[in-house]
């Protein structure tokens, strides 16, 4: 298998992830925790996996702004591509994983910036982010699907896979 040439592929789905992103979309039904577990579960080079997504991010919220938690957005998704690269694939186990440390982790940072420093604020705030996450799973299943197989499909194609 060339590498680059399967580097090249998993770039483009990441690609096309962000410009999914950019499109009004339910809130947090979105592609990016599925564009970094892909990110880190394919690109063969580690350095790659990690910060491709994070740089794609990055670009992306040049149009879309940032936030007071960006920092916790990001390192979840670094988080989140580190699962990819640790488990190399997409499972229902690494979708869960993943989709669990991103709702902690950027909740624990709404928290800090948002409400109370209490354990009443700490449930607060995670148990209103309840319905949200119910829509980031829902995201994180179907991107991952789209993003596993759509990848499945055209390496067989492009790549020339058996």
């Amino acid at each position: 298998m060339n590498f680059k040439k399967k580097d090249l592929l998993v770039l483009s789905f990441i690609l096309i992830a962000v410009l999914i992103r950019l499109i009004p979309h339910v809130p947090n039904v979105t592609p990016v925790t599925a564009m970094a577990l892909f990110g880190g579960a394919f690109f063969s080079n580690r350095y790659a996996a990690m910060a491709l997504p994070l740089i794609v991010m990055l670009l992306s919220d040049l149009f879309l702004g940032f936030s007071w938690i960006t920092i916790f957005v990001y390192s979840a998704f670094l988080l989140v591509s580190l699962i990819g690269l640790f488990y190399n694939k997409i499972s229902f186990k690494t979708i869960i994983f993943s989709s669990l440390s991103f709702f902690i982790i950027t909740n624990f940072g709404v928290w800090l910036i948002g409400y109370p420093k209490t354990w009443a604020g700490l449930s607060e705030c995670y148990t209103l982010a309840l319905p949200f996450f119910r829509n980031s799973l829902i995201g994180d299943f179907a991107y991952s699907g789209l993003l596993l197989y759509g990848y499945k499909f055209a390496s067989k194609r492009m790549l020339q896979e058996v």
